[in-house]
């Protein structure tokens, strides 16, 4: 179940789906019906309602042409809903799917970071002991990309690197960013932290001590 299921309805949540993908792009309702997977009935009854509200418009064509729907920028809640549906069914819920179903060996947490505005969404993967194999990472988000009709930009990186971002890196000042959302936390999956190596000097000091107690 999508957590913005008390606000969309299923049919709503494939449309937008869809068209947050491409905010500037008009879709044909066929093509919209042919994206999201659902019958003409369910796409020409929600664009109705969707119109309505003010969430789309509906573009006048040109000569014989069929018409257009396009986001209406000018939704006094646009940019609400698109976050929402960014956090939700648009990404967030697929790609924490997706992580814990194919990588929850390895990956210990993630977040999605934000998209840009040719709506491309960033993503950072935290890995413990074990590393996700990359083509298996890589074949899993181009699958994922296409079902969410959105481009993925994937970081992953150690549990160790993660605990020592520096405030200048742009993964520390991105995961800052209101925008930023924790996916999976420590956890969610079944991947363990990293084993902590002892450093050469301090296990010396460990084997001294122990050498110069004295015998029982």
């Amino acid at each position: 179940m999508s957590a913005a299921d008390f606000l969309f309805a299923p049919e709503v949540q494939k449309l937008l789906k869809v068209v947050y993908a491409a905010p500037d792009q008009p879709f044909e309702p066929g093509e919209l019906a042919q994206r999201s997977k659902l019958d003409t009935a369910d796409v020409a009854r929600t664009l109705e309602h969707l119109v309505g509200s003010g969430i789309l418009k509906r573009q006048k064509p040109k000569a014989d042409e069929p018409d257009t729907i396009t986001l209406d920028r000018s939704f006094i809640f646009h940019d609400e809903l698109r976050s929402i549906a960014l956090k939700s069914f648009a990404a967030a819920e697929p790609l924490r799917s997706m992580l814990r179903s194919k990588f929850k060996d390895s990956v210990l947490r993630a977040f999605l970071l934000g998209e840009d505005k040719d709506g491309t969404v960033e993503l950072l993967v935290v890995h413990g002991q074990l590393i996700p194999d990359e083509a298996a990472m890589a074949a899993a988000c181009q699958k994922l990309s296409k079902t969410i009709h959105r481009h993925l930009k994937v970081h992953v990186i150690s549990n160790t690197r993660f605990d020592s971002l520096a405030v200048r890196d742009p993964l520390a000042s991105k995961l800052a960013a209101a925008s930023a959302l924790e996916i999976i936390a420590l956890g969610d999956t079944k991947a363990q932290l990293p084993v902590e190596r002892v450093g050469l000097l301090q296990s010396a000091r460990k084997k001294l001590a122990t050498l110069s107690r004295p015998s029982s």
